[in-house]
């Protein structure tokens, strides 16, 4: 058995995790969903530790894709006594941004003005009290998949009528306020363990596809976006903070972007699969790899103890 299992579904995002446990000698195994089964009547633990790698996204390359299955699967696991990193609660989590919204909101933190529907024929009505242009975004999303922008309630009410509005995997929408960000830049706050790790921002010159990572920068089609780094305001990295020890998260990114109405910092989306920036010797100046590698050896020497 190996100290540590990386559960997965994209084939190229984890080679540099993957190289950097290699380069520390570490015993790790990597579990690809696809093919996989188990038995819910079996207790045995597949490791002592188990990393969930399992991103929103996977809706958007197969139909079939492991989001739920991975819920169940992580649970169990857990059950059995396994150290669920970015567990089947913060999965949850993860996996609908009406959720996200919710707990943020709960943390007394502000969020972009949104109401939530099942049924695509609601979204007007519940448009109303809301100010134009607005999104409607897929509860499940990915890569800024299912998101879309109405200028106005006659727009929507005919996008609605034809039958082009989003839809999500789990037949949840959102209806919110487009923010308009002040400086374009929205902030990505990376945290590990609970703690600031690094932060972003991230300028996708009005698209919603802002994922920074190497695989994501390199796929076909995609828009030109903008990455620095940037030290946020000691009050948001604190409020990032909050935000992820009540989603559970042990890694991962919290976006937050300034209303350039109000000047109101307004948090949006908990993201649990962070591949870390493309190129992070030039835009960081040291590889956030390392960091997280160094942590999860301490997790194993904990688990050994």
């Amino acid at each position: 058995m190996s100290d540590l299992l990386l559960l997965y579904e994209h084939p190229a995002w984890f080679a540099p995790l993957f190289g950097a446990l290699d380069r520390r000698g570490i015993a790790w195994s990597a579990l690809h969903a696809d093919g996989h089964f188990f038995d819910p009547a079996d207790p045995v633990p597949p490791a002592p530790i188990v990393f969930n790698r399992i991103a929103m996204s996977s809706f958007l390359r197969q139909a079939e894709h492991p989001i739920f299955y991975a819920q169940a699967l992580l649970a169990h696991w857990a059950a059995a006594g396994v150290r669920v990193i970015n567990g089947a609660d913060t999965l949850a989590v993860d996996a609908s941004k009406a959720r996200q919204l919710s707990l943020i909101a709960r943390l007394g933190l502000a969020i972009p003005a949104t109401r939530i529907v099942h049924r695509a024929a609601d979204l007007p009505a519940a448009s109303e009290g809301l100010r134009f242009p607005i999104v409607v975004k897929a509860n499940i999303g990915g890569s800024g998949a299912g998101i879309v922008r109405y200028d106005d309630r006659d727009s929507l009410a005919g996008a609605v009528a034809d039958a082009t509005v989003p839809d999500s995997i789990d037949r949840v929408l959102l209806v919110q306020e487009y923010v308009p960000v002040r400086g374009r830049a929205i902030t990505r706050i990376e945290t590990l363990g609970g703690k600031f790790l690094y932060a972003l921002d991230v300028d996708g010159g009005g698209s919603f596809d802002l994922c920074p990572a190497d695989v994501c920068l390199a796929a076909p089609g995609k828009p030109a976006i903008a990455i620095t780094e940037t030290t946020p305001a000691p009050r948001l990295i604190e409020a990032a903070e909050r935000i992820a020890r009540a989603a559970k998260l042990d890694i991962g990114g919290i976006e937050v972007m300034i209303d350039d109405r109000d000047g109101s910092p307004r948090f949006y989306d908990i993201n649990a699969l962070s591949n870390f920036v493309a190129n992070p010797l030039d835009v960081l100046g040291w590889d956030p790899h390392e960091r997280l590698v160094d942590w999860l050896e301490s997790l194993i020497v904990e688990a050994k103890a």
